[in-house]
């Protein structure tokens, strides 16, 4: 088989005195995400896609939330590290979709420069990298303003 289909989903929370990072962007907000790492949620969503393209597990195996060693981390890096992972074992990513789920804040001024940095990260065009954002029409604890949720896709080639 010469292609692999990942799907990725994560959830985190919001509270205030954190910074609200969506693929390697720090949005301006009166809240964050809250996590072990920076939290950044697209982020993790696709690098959960990637992984389970493979088999591989998700990112909690690689990078645990109980390992001090990861508190605070910077996401791009870990998705450089399971992009080098991906290529060592002979694939690499053909395209991207994702779709953040959020009701505030409008994330659509912001898009371009998420798929500009996550395509740099990963060696590819931007136009490669879907990202896409929507409300939970306030249902929800996404539509209470609770958290925000990503659900990504990542389809692998044979190299």
């Amino acid at each position: 088989m010469n292609i692999r289909i990942g799907n990725g989903y994560d959830i985190h929370q919001l509270v205030s005195d954190r910074p609200l990072i969506l693929g390697g962007v720090n949005i301006p907000h009166e809240l964050g995400l809250l996590g072990h790492s920076d939290a950044d949620v697209l982020t993790h969503a696709i690098m959960d896609a990637m992984l389970g393209a493979l088999s591989l597990g998700d990112i909690g195996h690689y990078f645990p939330p109980t390992d001090p060693k990861w508190k605070g981390a910077d996401s791009l890096k870990l998705l450089a590290q399971v992009n080098q992972l991906i290529l060592d074992k002979g694939w690499q990513i053909g395209n991207i979709d994702s779709v953040i789920v959020a009701e505030r804040p409008k994330l659509k001024p912001h898009i371009e420069k998420m798929r500009d940095r996550l395509a740099n990260v990963l060696e590819l065009n931007p136009d490669q990298i879907g990202v896409k954002a929507t409300t939970n029409e306030k249902l929800g604890p996404v539509g209470r303003e609770e958290g925000i949720a990503v659900y990504a896709v990542v389809l692998l080639v044979l190299r």
